[in-house]
């Protein structure tokens, strides 16, 4: 299965999500923002970090890039997108998710293990998770209270679009459980063709028990399977 990974200045998660994707035998190709050409891919991952330092607002400038384009149009053809953290935030810029990333409720910059459940597990990224599992993801982030309005809201809850939900580790969804304030503790959401997946947490980091844990491993799985 072939994959891409678009690379913006101020990217630092593309060689994490690249090492990921190899260690799950995807072929993997880079790709820089300026580039007007995607190769042939099955997976677009547009990854985590601080492209162009978050200036403005993070992903804004990301959102404009030239390759963005022809991201949109393979999205938009079926392909599948996944935006993890500044991913996700560019994502949302593009107009390719609804809603925005707002600053954490702390205010302050957010690194730690949380735990986040699988709400849908009948799309090409989760099938190979049980729903309502519990994961043990790594978040690093100072924008990722997701916000939107509340005919989208409804629209998230009616036709299955969130992947994921902030809980704790007993699988628990409230106040308590969410990191950033994201709106119904909301970690993860699907387009309405569920080709398209942004997340904030890094499953990329947790592929490997050396490091971390396994529970990212499914999600590629999904992908694969």
């Amino acid at each position: 299965m072939k994959s891409s990974v678009i690379v913006f200045p101020g990217s630092n998660c593309d060689r994490d999500i690249a090492n990921a994707l190899e260690k799950m035998q995807f072929k993997n190709q880079m790709v820089w923002h300026k580039e007007t050409r995607l190769p042939k891919s099955d997976l677009i991952v547009i990854p985590g970090g601080f492209s162009y330092g978050d200036y403005l607002r993070s992903g804004a400038i990301a959102g404009k890039s030239s390759i963005i384009e022809e991201v949109i149009k393979a999205a938009n053809s079926g392909c599948l997108v996944l935006g993890i953290c500044n991913g996700f935030q560019i994502l949302t810029e593009t107009g390719l998710l609804k809603g925005t990333l707002l600053k954490n409720k702390n205010l302050k910059f957010i690194n730690k293990d949380i735990n986040i459940k699988v709400i849908n597990n009948q799309t090409k990224f989760t099938s190979k998770y049980n729903l309502n599992q519990v994961l043990k993801i790594n978040i690093a982030h100072n924008e990722g209270n997701y916000y939107t309005n509340s005919f989208h809201l409804n629209e998230l809850n009616n036709e299955n679009l969130i992947a994921f939900k902030y809980c704790d580790d007993k699988g628990n969804v409230n106040n308590q459980s969410n990191p950033n304030g994201a709106i119904n503790n909301i970690a993860g959401i699907f387009n309405s063709k569920k080709n398209i997946l942004g997340m904030m947490p890094h499953p990329e980091r947790m592929v490997d028990k050396l490091v971390s844990n396994t529970d990212g491993v499914n999600l590629f799985s999904s992908i694969l399977n």
